[in-house]
């Protein structure tokens, strides 16, 4: 009889202990021989860093890829995803078309961004071009609406160059990276207010890339109702949907926590825009994400003893247009109502059947490829072998709306679906 895992975890939280635990795993320390380790962003930097020299034995796997931040860090994101679309470019792919004003068609899915301090002067250029605009400033290494703020004026952010005597930054070093961002004003509100989605990617492998979408994802609701006046500009509670933010207004709701189903919201625009739209634009979101994917693969580290779920955000705005925000390696594992706290106990079970097969010692040779039957509500969003053979043409065909994704464009190969149409 096989031995029990051993399972680590710098994260002490409910919805994986008890997953851990219900599988008869055993808790060692992490200095005793493990074969699962959950950890936190800062452990997997140590773990995999040159200094501390660990080597990880195959039968050890882990949460996170060695450099996530590829994906996960909001500057890397945008700098990966605008070199992933000149690349698309050069091949004289049709994804990468444009219109006559230079915009792409296919591939603009984030919304104008700029690294700050670095880009300060081609961000005045833009800025310049539509005064009027609103923008918003995040920094690049933190979450939960920690250190964002909106600007409408240029004089709001000359306090980044007031350390140096020429236009430019002082270097970088001295200086949190900011990036920031054409704020997305015109979002789709439901109730008069502003909302985003939260959805959950796991990725097995980036080369070849195998990622999965979780079925049950949520929507998170502001608390106060939106306005784009400019007298509001500072209310958090108008336009930053977090919940660590959230949860601090007057308005907030403890029961429903300001959640709603994707399933809900699917329904509530199915009956108010219709289904045809509503089957469109979900497709739209699936397949940005598997574009955002394919964007860092070429220089995510795909290390064989590795796995991670992600937490995707997107904005829907008011014409349903989906727009990518942000990517976190940590989704939060709190739970703020009974449903939160049921969604993430089901959606680490049903990743750790997929991560861990069988509940076994993990070998990190397998083929990362489960059977459909361990997949509880998490669906096959892209297998790039089994895509191997559809071209850009398909690809384009879909995002053009002739074929609308998951319904018409599946296949079968091996009891497992694919996308195709997404490759």
């Amino acid at each position: 009889m096989a031995g029990k895992v051993k399972w680590v975890t710098d994260i002490e939280k409910s919805v994986l202990i008890n997953n851990f635990e219900k599988r008869g795993w055993v808790q060692v320390t992490e200095n005793e021989d493990w074969n699962f380790y959950w950890m936190s962003v800062q452990t997997i930097r140590n773990v995999f860093s040159v200094e501390a020299g660990y080597r990880l034995s195959d039968d050890q796997i882990v949460n996170h890829f060695p450099n996530h931040y590829e994906l996960t860090r909001k500057d890397l994101m945008v700098k990966n995803i605008k070199r992933y679309r000149k690349e698309l470019e050069k091949e004289g792919s049709p994804l990468a078309e444009k219109d006559e004003n230079g915009k792409y068609l296919y591939l603009d899915f984030v919304p104008v961004t700029y690294m700050l301090p670095a880009d300060y002067n081609l961000f005045v250029e833009e800025f310049r071009k539509s005064p009027s605009s609103t923008w918003i400033m995040k920094p690049c290494g933190k979450a939960q609406g920690k250190g964002i703020f909106l600007i409408n004026k240029l004089s709001q952010i000359k306090k980044w160059s007031r350390d140096s005597k020429t236009s430019s930054f002082v270097s970088q070093s001295n200086k949190e990276a900011y990036v920031i961002s054409l704020y997305i004003n015109n979002p789709s509100l439901i109730g008069g207010r502003k909302f985003d989605l939260r959805l959950y990617v796991l990725v097995s492998t980036y080369r070849p890339l195998r990622c999965y979408m979780y079925k049950l994802g949520f929507c998170r609701f502001c608390t106060v109702k939106y306005t784009p006046s400019t007298s509001e500009l500072d209310n958090m509670f108008v336009h930053l949907t977090n919940v660590a933010i959230q949860k601090h207004g007057e308005d907030y709701n403890h029961i429903h926590g300001g959640k709603w189903t994707v399933s809900n919201l699917r329904l509530y625009l199915e009956s108010t825009r219709g289904k045809e739209v509503t089957s469109k634009l979900f497709d739209e979101i699936h397949w940005i994400i598997v574009q955002s994917l394919k964007a860092v693969a070429p220089v995510m580290n795909n290390d064989k003893h590795c796995f991670e779920c992600y937490g995707y955000d997107t904005i829907i705005d008011d014409k349903l247009k989906p727009w990518l925000i942000e990517v976190n390696a940590s989704p939060s594992l709190t739970s703020s109502t009974a449903n939160d706290r049921i969604l993430k106990y089901n959606l680490i079970n049903d990743t750790l059947n997929i991560a861990v097969p069988n509940g076994e010692i993990p070998d990190c040779k397998w083929n990362k490829s489960p059977p459909k039957e361990v997949l509880g509500n998490y669906e096959i969003l892209y297998d790039e072998e089994l895509a191997q053979g559809d071209g850009a043409d398909r690809e384009l065909r879909s995002r053009q709306g002739q074929s609308l994704g998951p319904r018409a464009g599946r296949s079968r190969d091996s009891g497992r679906a694919v996308l195709t149409t997404w490759k």
